[in-house]
């Protein structure tokens, strides 16, 4: 049973009751039998608690827990500190003002108690980054999460955050500087979580996870930004706009994006790229050993994949279809899309 569910069969319950109370109380006033009106109101009090409760309960909650993820751990401790500092501030006139005459003595205190939370909390919460650098510069915290590691801005796109090869690589400690990601990043990312087709929802919500554990992450910072350009709709160009504003660097492994942005002069980090990189070499006239999976789009082509998955066409593989065999490279390409590898079964290139 979903949280939702339970959510409207306690709504059906406690509004059913709530209706037939308030149909007892009213069958003065409408006129009629206090059975009857106790039965219409128990009946509309049943479908509102059907309809409005997860609206009133589960959904506010799914959206402060979300929020709350998703908020830069600088953000969340300032603002608390804020809140608790402004309470500490209205907790000090709460004797002198519960003087007053009823019954300001009564509702002034509490009122002011919350205000000064609010106030404490948004002035906190908006110049959080710097309160913290200040923090940590005073303690002598050079390096660490509340000062940043670097002043390098690193802009995440949303197909970066869906494929997930961000977070081990930082984890590795080889990216420098923040990583930033914008709000109508993360606005996206949830539209593609909610949608009804199933695989656009499990991408979308692979992305949010691998959010959630980017964040959890004491290598590198992360910051989510509001920034957003109201006259442009396209996320892609959004991302070009903030990269060119901030002076910052894309992480990509959308190749249209890649080119986009390079071509209006900013500086994309392409994941694909970046693992071509680090793959497996090998050299015209090396060998070894490959399993053949499927054949090829040309005559007599087999196709097979190493382990880090880069494709190996085999000239003349087809007749090999589901055995290994050791074959002989004959071409390597490297293209920002991938590495692709042409190879000969072995002893058979001169053929």
């Amino acid at each position: 049973m979903t949280t939702e569910f339970m959510s409207r069969m306690v709504g059906l319950v406690v509004f059913l009751f709530l209706g037939i109370r308030l149909g007892l109380e009213s069958s003065g006033f409408v006129g009629l039998p206090a059975t009857s009106t106790a039965f219409v109101f128990g009946l509309v009090g049943v479908l509102v608690g059907l309809i409005l409760t997860p609206y009133l309960t589960v959904h506010p909650i799914r959206t402060i827990r979300r929020s709350i993820n998703e908020w830069p751990i600088e953000l969340l401790l300032m603002s608390l500190t804020g809140a608790l500092i402004g309470l500490l501030l209205a907790l000090l006139a709460t004797y002198p003002l519960s003087l007053l005459p009823p019954p300001f003595g009564n509702f002034v205190p509490p009122i002011l108690m919350l205000v000064f939370a609010y106030l404490g909390m948004t002035i906190f919460g908006v110049r959080s980054k710097e309160i913290a650098g200040a923090i940590g510069q005073r303690l002598g915290k050079q390096g660490g999460r509340l000062t940043g590691l670097s002043s390098r801005k690193l802009i995440l796109d949303t197909s970066v955050l869906i494929d997930g090869r961000i977070t081990d690589i930082a984890e590795t400690g080889f990216v420098g500087g923040t990583m930033i990601i914008p709000r109508f990043v993360l606005s996206e990312l949830h539209r593609v979580a909610d949608s009804s087709d199933h695989l656009r929802r499990n991408r979308g919500r692979r992305g949010l996870n691998m959010l959630n554990k980017l964040q959890k992450n004491e290598v590198i910072p992360i910051r989510i930004v509001e920034d957003d350009f109201d006259d442009i709709s396209a996320v892609d160009d959004k991302l070009v706009a903030l990269a060119l504003q901030m002076t910052a660097v894309i992480i990509t492994n959308d190749y249209n994006l890649n080119q986009v942005a390079e071509a209006q002069g900013v500086t994309v980090l392409n994941i694909n790229q970046l693992a071509n990189a680090v793959r497996s070499i090998y050299i015209p006239g090396e060998s070894f050993a490959l399993r053949i999976i499927q054949e090829g789009r040309e005559h007599e082509q087999g196709v097979g994949y190493l382990e880090d998955g880069t494709m190996v066409v085999v000239e003349r593989g087809n007749r090999y279809m589901d055995r290994t065999i050791n074959v002989e490279v004959t071409k390597l390409i490297n293209q920002p899309t991938g590495r692709m590898i042409f190879a000969v079964p072995a002893g058979d290139r001169d053929r």
